[in-house]
Formats: C-alpha cells, structure tokens, sequence
C-alpha cells in the first residue's frame, strides 16, 4: 500500500476507536477521488489496519462501506479500482445530464456567502492550473468547485449520490485533461458556472450545467474516437483503449 495521506501522516495514525472506520473511510474515498489509488492498486484489508494503526475490523468496515458506494470492488486478493466499461462511463453521463442540471439549480437559490467565496477560491485555482498546465492541480480545483457547489444543496442524498459517480469515473477526467484544448474549455465551464451561481440565477445555473455535463461527455468521446484512429489505449474497457472521464 502507497504512503498514507499528509493528514492521517501529521496526526502520527489514528488515534480514537470511536472514529476508526469513518477516517479511514474518508482518507481512502480522498485519495480514490485524486486517482492516487490506480486499477493496479490492491487494498487488503490487513494491510490497510497495519498502515492506519488499527485493527482489521474498522479497516474492513471502511472498504466493504466504498465497496457498497462503488468506488471499490472485491476480489480474490483484497480490494481493487472497478474497471469502468465504455457503456458504464455513457451509462454515468446520462445520470449526470439527469441529475445536475437540478441540483445546480437547487445549489444557485440556495448558495450562502461562505459557498460562494469556497466556488470563487476554486474557479482561482482552476484557472492558475490551466495557465500552468498543471493537471492535477486542475484535478483538483475541479473537485473543490463541485464539493462547493454540492455543498449548497440541502437534499443530501441528491448531493451524495452525484458526488459518488462523479468519482466513480475520476480516471476519465485524467485522460482527457491532459488535453490543453479541453483544459481551457474545463475552465471556461467552470467560470460560467460560477457567474451563475453568483447570481443565484436557477434557471441559467441549470442551463449551463446541463452544457457543462454535454462538453465533458464531448470530451470524452472525442478521446475515445482519436484512441481508434491512433490505436492508442483511451481509458475506458470495452472501447478502443481504456479510459474513465471528463
């Protein structure tokens, strides 16, 4: 197993039986969203205990839990990435088209100062990252801005469930943000996003969500059609190469 995280790495392990499984949990579900646990990474249950400081059972208790949201499947030999399949990636945008043009609307008439200046402080980010080239910055700039957005939606279960397949499908954005083009288009999305949800405009907030989700399934496909053309792995199994999202 990787290092663990700066944050479980500056409190020396983990330190409060209460809190066990729940930190574990959020430490691996961050480092899940970032991609710095790849398909080739095998989480056992075991190992993740020694790395933590802790026993198996709030280990095992934290990945059956990602198990269940889809972040992790089992295997023979502990627990793995889930290879995501052209179809299953398509299969995710279309519950994104679904789902977040409402919730954008929901977030913009309900967004507080706090979440704005949170939205503001990641558009920042995401636009320094871009002028840098910098990827896994931009990486995650994107998640701070949807974590913010989402932040403002009081339906907690329609908040939750976005954030999940979103992250379901975080090795797609790797892919396609290596791409300067859709690195400026990324950011363009995200400034107009931001400018309605500024305005608490629900409707133009919803409109532009909606247009946002479209360009990353754009982006996604375009990947996966130069991947044919080039013979080139793309990300997603079941398509030309191999790739997961926008």
């Amino acid at each position: 197993m990787r290092a663990l995280s700066p944050e479980i790495e500056a409190e020396g392990g983990i330190s409060r039986p209460e809190s066990l499984r729940e930190r574990i949990y959020l430490d691996l579900r961050r480092r899940l969203q970032r991609s710095e646990i790849g398909p080739d990474d095998r989480l056992v249950d075991t190992e993740i205990a020694a790395a933590y400081g802790a026993s198996r059972m709030p280990a095992r208790e934290a990945l059956m839990r990602l198990v269940h949201e889809g972040y992790l499947k089992g295997s023979t030999r502990g627990f793995v990435v889930p290879a995501l399949s052209l179809s299953d990636v398509l299969e995710i945008f279309e519950i994104r088209r679904l789902l977040e043009p409402r919730a954008a609307a929901l977030a913009a008439r309900d967004l507080t100062e706090p979440a704005a200046a949170a939205l503001s402080a990641a558009l920042a980010e995401a636009r320094a990252a871009e002028s840098g080239g910098d990827v896994e910055a931009l990486i995650l700039a994107n998640i701070a801005f949807r974590s913010a957005w989402l932040g403002a939606v009081r339906n907690a279960r329609l908040a939750a469930t976005i954030a999940r397949f979103a992250d379901q499908v975080q090795a797609v954005r790797l892919a396609t943000l290596r791409d300067a083009a859709t690195r400026r288009v990324v950011v363009a999305g995200l400034a107009r996003l931001h400018e309605a949800f500024l305005r608490r405009d629900a409707v133009t907030a919803a409109d532009r969500m909606a247009e946002f989700v479209a360009q990353a399934e754009a982006a996604f496909l375009a990947l996966q059609e130069a991947a044919a053309a080039g013979g080139r792995p793309a990300g997603a199994r079941g398509s030309p190469g191999r790739s997961p999202r926008a």
